[in-house]
């Protein structure tokens, strides 16, 4: 079965962390805190349980059907850059083996949002043929690329050491912008006016410090595109903040820079996709206690997922009486969902009759337990290895990040 692709015939995938919310579980194993928002509340909260790493293939167009492809558990102290280049680089493998992807094919596009150090991702892939695109957050401070020797010559004649980074990029500052490489503007729908703005050769300037500290030789300079964003309007009514976005891409013109943006609105199909296996697919209600048993049911999820994507074209639309009505070969997966049950009749399975079968008697009522589970702590630590603690005297967005 191939993969979905985008309008230029590229694979597109997308890479987000959906936890599977376990406060109460305490013999649960290998909890860690998930951040998650509070419902009716617009504040987030740190709230136990296991948080899982997903990858998934989008399709072009407006649709909620994305292709799960690998997930893999977050165990607490894991680095969500390195297990998720690790995920990758072991997905691609698999990928070429399969067929999906061969020399000469057009580079595959990994999408991230804001919680993703999309610089360091795209270091630790760089010698596979993948761009990052991912959202950054806007207080960000990129800097330009550093004079050659001659034009440090020039501009300094009584001499001195050559920078190592060029001038600062801030996000807040409009002054530090200049006059950007690509600009388009583009008539959207949902959106209005899509104003879209991209500077070439930016990069963070890297500290020796949490993910860096122990890396080898001088820190690396990773360049890439920045692209600004605004829109006249959103579709929930909501304040239309300009978005960032840093491709891996060292340059692009105006046609690259539409389609860098244009693809990353694709990225939030997977959250329809996570709210479609929790609320319609039940991936989060069972009660497990072991983590290894959590990860061969979210595997069974994939598995029905991926039974959902054969029988898209064969199922009847059974919508409720306030649907629309939709094409056949446009229901969106909990509608599939909905219609799968009828087409058993028609499909041969190879499982036998289940055997009818009553529950064990189970401890006596009134006994004491003599054998108590196990009782784990919730881990939250840090790329390091320490304890994730917030100093007293830190105000969140008092400061401009100038670190990678």
């Amino acid at each position: 079965m191939s993969l979905p692709r985008a309008a230029d015939g590229r694979l597109v995938l997308a890479v987000d962390v959906s936890a599977w919310l376990r406060p109460d579980a305490d013999t649960s194993d290998a909890r860690s805190f998930c951040h998650t928002y509070v419902r009716g509340d617009a504040k987030h909260q740190m709230i136990p349980g296991w948080p899982y790493s997903w990858v998934v293939a989008l399709e072009s167009g407006r649709t909620s059907w994305v292709t799960p492809l690998d997930v893999v558990r977050l165990r607490p102290g894991d680095d969500l850059a390195a297990v998720t280049a690790a995920q990758l680089r072991d997905l691609g493998e698999r990928l070429v083996g399969a067929g999906q992807w061969s020399p000469g094919d057009p580079s595959v596009l990994i999408v991230a949002d804001a919680g993703y150090d999309v610089m360091r991702l795209a270091y630790l892939l760089r010698d596979l043929p993948v761009e990052i695109l991912g959202r950054l957050r806007s207080d960000r401070v990129m800097r330009r690329p550093a004079p050659t020797r001659a034009q440090f010559a020039r501009d300094n004649p009584a001499g001195g050491r050559p920078p190592k980074h060029g001038s600062e990029f801030i996000f807040k500052d409009v002054r530090t912008w200049g006059a950007p490489d690509a600009e388009t503007k583009t008539e959207t729908t949902r959106y209005g006016t899509a104003h879209a703005q991209s500077w070439d050769r930016l990069h963070p300037e890297l500290q020796g410090r949490a993910a860096w500290r122990d890396h080898p030789g001088p820190l690396p300079v990773i360049e890439g595109t920045v692209i600004r964003l605004p829109v006249d309007h959103l579709p929930s009514g909501g304040d239309p903040k300009p978005l960032w976005l840093w491709w891996s891409r060292p340059a692009a013109g105006p046609a690259e820079t539409d389609l860098a943006w244009q693809t990353f609105l694709r990225r939030f199909d997977i959250e329809h996709f996570f709210r479609m296996i929790k609320q319609i697919l039940g991936w989060t209600a069972p009660r497990l206690r072991e983590a290894e048993a959590a990860d061969r049911w979210t595997w069974l999820i994939v598995t029905a997922c991926t039974q959902l994507r054969l029988a898209r074209s064969l199922t009847t639309d059974l919508r409720r009486p306030w649907e629309k009505p939709a094409e056949p070969n446009k229901l969106t997966p909990a509608r599939v969902r909905r219609g799968f049950r009828h087409l058993h009749a028609r499909t041969s399975t190879p499982a036998a009759v289940p055997k009818p079968a009553r529950p064990g008697p189970g401890r006596p009522p009134g006994s004491k337990n003599r054998r108590p589970a196990n009782r784990y702590d919730v881990g939250l630590l840090l790329v390091t290895g320490e304890s994730y603690r917030r100093p007293a005297h830190h105000k969140v967005g008092t400061k401009l990040r100038r670190t990678g």
